[in-house]
């Protein structure tokens, strides 16, 4: 990874973390076999979905915050793992190798999704997931 690359990157992965930042997801590809930024918003998971390519391996992180109950909100944060229906099979061969690298840029997460169509991306099925992973439900799991 160049250094004005691993800069690039490494700034977006800084605002997708910040409270101070807009910014809610980030998507990496790797298609020159290095981790490189490839787009980034502030239009959460729906957003993000539309622009995952379908034809390809990319790897996104991205910034989900729900409430436990009237008085508390939770920020997590989940590393995604796409790998679109229409990638090329040595394309998908390779989506391991190339995840062992994003995960040493995109180290803090609460889970990891596997994902290959837009659906998959599901905000509420998401938050369940953060929920069960974080241990103590204070919502009594009423969502």
């Amino acid at each position: 990874m160049s250094d004005a690359g691993a800069l690039k990157l490494l700034a977006a992965y800084d605002a997708v973390r910040s409270d101070k930042d807009d910014t809610n997801w980030l998507i990496v590809s790797c298609a020159s076999n290095k981790p490189t930024l490839s787009n980034m918003g502030a239009g959460g998971l729906a957003e993000l979905a539309a622009a995952l390519d379908d034809s390809d391996v990319q790897y996104a992180y991205a910034r989900v915050e729900y409430a436990n109950d009237a008085e508390s909100k939770r920020v997590k944060f989940v590393l995604i793992v796409w790998i679109g229906s229409g990638t090329k099979v040595m394309r998908r061969a390779r989506a391991a190798v190339d995840l062992g690298d994003v995960k040493k840029v995109l180290v803090h997460h609460s889970i990891e999704i596997d994902a290959a169509e837009p659906r998959d991306l599901d905000e509420a099925d998401i938050v369940q997931r953060l929920r069960k992973a974080g241990g103590a439900d204070y919502n009594g799991g009423r969502g």
